[in-house]
């Protein structure tokens, strides 16, 4: 009896461990390669050609760190552990943050088609229709005074349409002034007044704590539909650029390779840099991608591009980086490509 009783015991202790091991949640965040994906069944254009090549998006795998996990991170090369407070602010829920990270999404998708009509010389029109608060960044002087949702108005009794205009008017003000703003919200206009601080990133620049979103219609005359699900945030704007480019336009401009692109894009088409591209480029390699396109940052040190084909050099790769700095950078490069195969 007391030989079942203490295999009983070992039976509880051992999955009490496994289960502490395996589920219990501490206050890290990892980052890994993730994997890739073809845009011809995400992105649709109407009446689009069709390629021999795919577009991929790639993706970086995240998720809240277990025991196990971590220790497996530690030990992981392209893995990487952050304090769970440096990827989501505290006060920030998971699900405000989430759709924060899809209305990037969205925006990127927005510049996408904006920038590859224009490129295509096909129709566009944009209408503005005005700036939103995305988050409120914790002890920020907005922290109380604005909410996720609210329409921002006027500035210094100035209109404002977009979240450009926003920033622009607030740049001429100094840390310490008052900002007179006029809201939205749930269809009641208020008036406010917000003192100035200086952002953490960017201490010279004055701030009140919040991320802002432009809400766009992009009229165009052939429809263009994403189907990206839960996937968050600003870095697929090139690549999704460059598949709406590839199906409006004739020419069959992946010349039968396997792309993958990062980058986030704004509406000039300006390629800006993104997080984990050693990740990024490991998981396009695993996934057999001939050509990796990286943000350059103007060539600077320390460049997405520079770290991409670092990381080629060290799993060495025969997939090829190329640096972008501009939609057009990328859209030459693959023009000037020979046909795969010949």
């Amino acid at each position: 009896m007391y030989f079942r009783r203490k295999h009983i015991l070992v039976l509880v202790v051992t999955l009490a461990v496994a289960f502490f091991l395996s589920f219990y949640k501490l206050d890290y965040y990892i980052y890994q390669p993730g994997d890739i994906r073809a845009l011809d069944g995400v992105v649709k254009v109407e009446n689009g050609s069709k390629s021999e090549g795919e577009m991929n998006l790639v993706t970086v795998r995240g998720g809240q760190a277990t025991p196990i996990f971590y220790l497996m991170a530690k030990i992981r090369p392209y893995f990487e552990i952050y304090d769970l407070e440096d990827v989501r602010p505290e006060g920030i829920s998971q699900d405000e943050y989430m759709e924060a990270q899809l209305h990037f999404m969205e925006n990127s998708q927005e510049a996408a088609t904006m920038v590859a009509f224009q490129a295509a010389d096909e129709d566009l029109t944009i209408n503005y229709q005005g700036a939103y608060v995305g988050l409120v960044m914790e002890d920020m002087p907005a922290e109380g005074i604005l909410k996720s949702g609210d329409q921002i108005v006027e500035v210094e009794g100035e209109r404002v349409n977009s979240a450009e205009e926003v920033i622009e008017l607030t740049s001429k003000k100094s840390i310490g002034d008052q900002l007179h703003l006029t809201i939205s919200r749930e269809e009641e206009e208020m008036d406010l007044q917000i003192e100035l601080a200086s952002l953490g990133e960017t201490p010279d620049r004055p701030g009140i704590g919040i991320s802002l979103v432009t809400d766009r219609e992009i009229v165009h005359d052939r429809e263009v539909t994403y189907d990206s699900g839960r996937i968050g945030g600003p870095s697929a704007g090139l690549i999704f650029s460059l598949e709406v480019y590839d199906q409006l336009v004739d020419e069959d401009i992946t010349k039968g390779y396997q792309i993958v692109a990062t980058g986030e894009i704004d509406y000039d088409g300006n390629v800006h840099p993104i997080g984990g591209i050693d990740k990024k480029v490991v998981a396009a390699d695993d996934a057999g991608a001939d050509i990796f396109l990286a943000p350059n940052e103007g060539g600077k040190e320390g460049s997405n591009y520079e770290v991409a084909k670092q990381t080629a050099e060290d799993i060495e790769t025969d997939m090829k980086v190329i640096p972008i700095d501009e939609f057009q950078d990328a859209v030459d490069y693959l023009e000037g490509l020979p046909v795969k195969g010949e």
